[in-house]
């Protein structure tokens, strides 16, 4: 409810696209510029059938350019909402004459009626960094993960679906990735969300962050080449 629409800060909630950078960034903002540009619409809404679509773009400028090295590219967003179902792609494409590497995420929130009643499956015997434990890496040992406490984690090479339970309306949601082998876990509990000023004091405990993404590793494209990946949510 405190999020900040200021055109600076990225918007807290919904999904925040993560480009060309996931994490802490010595060349510019955590987590790249993409969540605090100016996307332009490429392609208007058009509805089809049970679905309606459109597409974003997001190409390198004169700020991208100085911050990221040269880089030319473009990333194409395109959201379809259809019954019970979002769909979101990417489409990453090199547009200059060098190679570049890049990490992406899709930041996804879910709202919860009690984050201490949610599960994520599809985890176990993964390994993961541990951010709030000096980023080192563990196993999973559950069937189904759990946030009773600050978690931020980047589970690696995750298989391709996993089911959130207990969300908002006591609802689940099946994502299914594909082209994001990673899945973050993130809720900042009652200590971090206090110091957070675009976060209620006690919001962590209606919501959680499960979020597909290419980040454990950068990935690299070619002049002229292109990545795409999506994810799929299907509320259940």
């Amino acid at each position: 409810q405190q999020a900040v629409f200021n055109n600076v800060k990225a918007i807290r909630g919904g999904i925040p696209i993560v480009f060309p950078h996931f994490g802490p960034w010595e060349l510019g903002p955590q987590h790249g510029f993409a969540r605090i540009s100016r996307w332009s619409l490429e392609k208007s809404p058009i509805k089809d059938e049970d679905t309606i679509y459109a597409t974003f773009l997001l190409q390198d400028n004169e700020s991208t350019r100085q911050m990221w090295q040269d880089n030319r590219f473009k990333v194409f967003y395109t959201v379809v909402i259809g019954h019970r179902q979002l769909r979101l792609k990417l489409d990453v494409r090199n547009e200059g004459n060098d190679s570049f590497e890049f990490t992406t995420l899709l930041h996804t929130y879910f709202k919860t009626l009690d984050v201490n009643n949610v599960t994520i499956s599809g985890l176990k015997s993964l390994k993961y960094v541990d951010k709030v434990r000096q980023s080192k890496k563990f196993v999973e040992e559950n069937d189904l993960v759990t946030a009773k406490e600050f978690v931020d984690r980047v589970y690696i090479g995750s298989v391709d679906r996993n089911e959130v339970t207990s969300l908002n309306g006591n609802k689940s949601v099946i994502m299914t990735r594909t082209n994001l082998p990673d899945v973050v876990v993130w809720n900042p509990w009652q200590e971090k969300a206090k110091v957070m000023s675009d976060f209620g004091d006690e919001e962590y405990k209606e919501m959680i962050c499960v979020e597909a993404g290419y980040v454990a590793k950068p990935r690299s494209i070619s002049p002229g080449a292109r990545y795409e990946a999506s994810a799929v949510f299907d509320v259940i």
